[in-house]
């Protein structure tokens, strides 16, 4: 699988849903259902745009969000991308075997995988493991003794949420829970210990900021009765938002900053330097570039363009990645129902989870059915004249979750020609899953 970078271009054959959607069931027409789509015009531009909010830094792909190798490797050989971040450590020794600059994004309790990361000196030399704690190196050691295996490359994980001052509601945790390190005096500490340890070399740092990169800051409405209550309640809710947001920028920046430095000055009075350091996710990109400390940034939900970037002001991904479910009987007038629907994404349980049917327009979940294990009925003006065979189209909420319902990813890049979007099927690559790959 190839991949070029085109001109930014947001108003691509997708812009043109009437066309588009249509055509990419015509493409897909003989190929059995589910079916999940990746459109590699879409792909291409969704890279070039987070490369641009890069402002010229390094661009690690998130290997969570895309769980596809060829897809992975087609996005190594374009200029600005570099290394992958892993999400398990089974996955990491994995991907070791065709990418030399592998980051592991979380810690890791697998004893089994540690064994198989340190019978081979290859992956030791190609694989960073994230800890946060001296448990994490003591686990290393449990599985085999510092004189007996090669070095161990580490990089420390960094809180970066963010805690408002008392003011009324304002108060309690912005962010995620992750690393219990959150201030330079406890990331200077914990680099000590490490090159006070034999068998472990410090080489970078990870600052992910979950409540800038992983929070929307724009309005979604919806019509319907009620709609003017629930545009009221998103209005405040997105300028609460935007507030947090501002501050913890701030706090971000200041904090990040002075861990780095200490971290740094640790580094450098054991022999060493840092080799790296990790920041941002695709909702904050352009942010993540303009702190100094940062040397790379972290992406991989921004290439696929899930419907959680739709609630973003900075940019206004493609929907890349696309799967479309056939009608399979008609229970009812209006009502069509279709096969499977129930891609349900990882988070906070709410509305927000759901795959969105985006075609024919004007359909909607049942509500007190909503998406199903093995059916899904649609209702709505859209609904009333599908047919038995006939496909209906969908977007997922988040990215590579998409990819552990599927083997396969049909290529099928998009073009305008004439006003009217032209595709087929170019290449099938397998996901993760199709490999055989299920890690998580």
């Amino acid at each position: 699988m190839l991949l070029t970078l085109p001109t930014t271009d947001t108003r691509g054959p997708w812009a043109h849903p009437s066309s588009y959607w249509p055509a990419l069931s015509s493409a897909v027409a003989d190929r059995p259902a589910p079916v999940v789509t990746l459109d590699a015009a879409a792909l291409e531009s969704n890279a070039a745009d987070l490369l641009r909010r890069a402002g010229g830094t390094p661009v690690r792909v998130a290997t969570k969000s895309v769980r596809s190798r060829p897809v992975v490797e087609a996005l190594l050989a374009l200029p600005g991308y570099a290394g992958v971040l892993a999400y398990t450590l089974e996955e990491a020794v994995w991907a070791a075997g065709w990418c030399d600059d592998v980051v592991l994004g979380y810690p890791t309790a697998d004893r089994v995988a540690l064994r198989a990361l340190l019978a081979d000196d290859e992956a030791c030399r190609r694989v960073t493991l994230m800890i946060d704690s001296v448990d994490h190196l003591d686990l290393v050691d449990a599985v085999a003794h510092p004189s007996g295996r090669p070095e161990v490359r580490v990089a420390v994980d960094l809180d970066l949420s963010y805690e408002p001052p008392r003011a009324g509601r304002l108060t309690g945790r912005v962010g995620v829970y992750r690393s219990p390190v959150s201030t330079a005096a406890q990331a200077a500490a914990l680099a000590r210990q490490v090159l006070a340890r034999p068998g472990f070399r410090l080489v970078g740092l990870m600052g992910y900021e979950a409540q800038l990169a992983g929070v929307g800051d724009a309005t979604v409405g919806s019509g319907g009765r009620g709609a003017r209550a629930r545009a009221a309640g998103a209005d405040a809710r997105t300028l609460l938002v935007r507030r947090l947001q501002a501050a913890s920028w701030q706090d971000v920046l200041a904090r990040r900053t002075a861990m780095v430095a200490a971290v740094r000055q640790v580094v450098r009075e054991g022999g060493g330097e840092l080799e790296f350091v990790n920041g941002g996710g695709t909702g904050s990109v352009h942010l993540t570039r303009q702190d100094p400390s940062v040397t790379e940034v972290a992406a991989g939900s921004g290439l696929f363009g899930p419907t959680l970037f739709d609630r973003y002001r900075s940019f206004s991904p493609a929907p890349a990645a696309a799967f479309a479910l056939p009608v399979v009987r008609r229970p009812g007038p209006g009502v069509a129902t279709v096969l499977g629907g129930g891609w349900i994404a990882s988070g906070p349980a709410g509305q927000d989870r759901v795959p969105v049917p985006v075609w024919p327009p004007e359909v909607s979940l049942v509500p007190n059915e909503g998406a199903g294990e093995v059916q899904t009925p649609l209702r709505g003006p859209g609904a009333r004249d599908l047919r038995v065979g006939d496909l209906t189209w969908w977007r997922h909420a988040k990215a590579g979750e998409l990819s552990e319902h599927t083997d396969d990813l049909v290529v099928v890049p998009s073009r305008l020609v004439g006003g009217q979007t032209r595709t087929e099927v170019e290449d099938v690559v397998p996901t993760y899953r199709g490999e055989g790959k299920v890690f998580l």
